[in-house]
């Protein structure tokens, strides 16, 4: 394999196609069905899908014996499935071999205020070579990077083994949909001896990143309930518990406001020592830019100064986050009124060998058992999904990424884990025990996933594709 004309093919393929693909892309306000409940009815799924179909379809075209469908099961968001056969050198094609699989999601996060003036989440601006816009980066590039890798295996002729390319619709929503579909392909899928994931990060642009584990998480609703209406403030204050009083005083069972420790000892696991490891050598290459990637305010201090601690608290600790409040109105129509109830959203992230269900559980006694002052709580579990401890890479892969990394970065691979969920990770690790997985992404530094200005990092994106082509190519040579 020629990395040189890897490199200038794949180049050409983003700059001519695949930027213009996600450009439109960006545009379909494609949000999850957590975030849109009516997405079939408004129809923004389908044009990405039907965007990102086309595209493949026309690609495959140049592949012997690739084929792509759409999956619908009834009540689910749609699936596109592709299957590429073996390939040889010199053109012959053959089913019968060892898969990989690669996956992708084309469902988005909603807008998020605090956009830049000339940004938006439905509106793509390429500036620096950065893709501004919801979606590119997570994860709507990860089908044209997989089929660019393929193509470029296949423009020179590199034998690779058979691949099934899944591109799901409900990632940002926890997957509940992808459990179905993978049972429902199970017998066209196989058994896949390598996992390729582009839907995760990377803590610089200057290598490839492989992440190691990926947090699990629970998020809920926690209301307090402490009148039928509200009522004056002078009058009732000193008699009436304030609601957001009760709130903060049940937070506080689950975590320490002062360090931002969780307290249950249930949500805590011995952290194994390998990935005690991985954070001193990330740290070490890091070093400040562990925290230095965020937008602070001027002054703001993070948790700690230790990067190996802010290593482990992002990516093996359980932490909480409070993403949504109800029952406040905006300062300037906030009279002079005790309020009836608040209601929160809480994002408890979870350490990847902790059992979501479980602790789903645990957290929702912790908080129901005895009322503050015999007020009206509700706890609702909305969302939870396990996390992901990664196998260790064979010696052909380890070698394999390193040496491409080299290639393509100028720098030799690192590894660390994401402090966020990927739930289709943790089913496939259940289901394919014996596979390899090769988990990494283009969310760097300031790219700000979920979140306003939003961007993809293109130089970055072209190099993963250049690495995933010789990843494929080795595959095939290793089995």
């Amino acid at each position: 394999m020629n990395s040189s004309q890897t490199q200038a093919f794949v180049e050409h393929l983003w700059d001519s196609e695949i930027v213009p693909q996600l450009t439109e892309y960006i545009r379909i306000p494609n949000q999850s069905p957590a975030f849109d409940p009516e997405w079939e009815a408004h129809g923004f799924m389908e044009q990405a899908v039907q965007l990102m179909s086309r595209w493949a379809s026309a690609k495959l075209e140049r592949i012997p014996g690739a084929s792509l469908e759409v999956v619908r099961l009834e009540g689910r968001t749609p699936l596109i499935y592709i299957e590429v056969p073996e390939f040889r050198s010199g053109g012959s094609a053959c089913s019968d071999s060892k898969t990989v699989m690669l996956y992708g999601h084309l469902d988005k996060q909603p807008e998020m205020t605090g956009w830049a003036p000339d940004l938006g989440p439905w509106k793509p601006v390429l500036r620096d070579e950065k893709l501004y816009g919801r979606g590119g980066a997570d994860d709507g590039y990860a089908i044209f990077a997989s089929l660019g890798a393929l193509l470029a295996l296949h423009e020179q002729g590199v034998p690779h083994a058979r691949c099934v390319i899944l591109i799901e619709a409900c990632e940002e929503s926890g997957s509940y949909d992808l459990p179905a579909y993978v049972d429902h392909l199970s017998q066209r899928i196989g058994s896949p001896s390598l996992v390729v994931c582009l839907d995760s990060g990377c803590a610089n642009y200057d290598q490839l990143w492989l992440t190691t584990s990926l947090r699990g998480m629970v998020g809920l609703h926690l209301r307090v309930d402490v009148l039928t209406e509200g009522v004056h403030s002078g009058d009732a204050s000193g008699i009436v518990p304030d609601s957001f009083r009760l709130l903060r005083q049940l937070i506080s069972r689950l975590e320490d406001e002062d360090s931002g420790q969780i307290l249950p000892l249930s949500l805590a696991v011995d952290i194994p020592l390998e990935r005690v490891v991985q954070a001193e050598q990330s740290a070490e290459i890091l070093g400040a830019g562990v925290f230095d990637r965020f937008p602070f305010v001027a002054g703001m201090q993070p948790v700690d100064l230790d990067p190996v601690t802010l290593i482990l608290n992002r990516t093996w600790r359980a932490q909480l986050a409070i993403t949504g409040i109800e029952g406040l109105p905006p300062l300037k129509t906030a009279g002079n009124v005790l309020r009836p109830m608040t209601a929160a959203r809480l994002s408890l992230r979870l350490p990847p060998s902790l059992d979501a269900r479980k602790a789903a559980a645990e957290v929702v006694a912790l908080l129901e058992q005895g009322a503050p002052n015999g007020c009206r709580v509700s706890v609702t579990v909305d969302q939870q999904a396990n996390g992901w401890n990664a196998p260790r890479l064979v010696p052909w892969l380890e070698k394999s990424v390193s040496d491409a990394s080299m290639r393509y970065f100028g720098k030799p691979s690192a590894s660390m884990g994401e402090g966020g969920s990927i739930p289709f990770m943790g089913m496939l690790g259940e289901k394919f025990p014996a596979a390899q997985f090769l988990i990494t992404g283009v969310l760097g530094p300031h790219s700000n996933a979920h979140g306003p200005n939003e961007f993809l990092h293109i130089p970055t994106a072209k190099r993963l594709t250049c690495v995933v082509a010789e990843v494929l190519a080795e595959h095939f040579r290793a089995a």
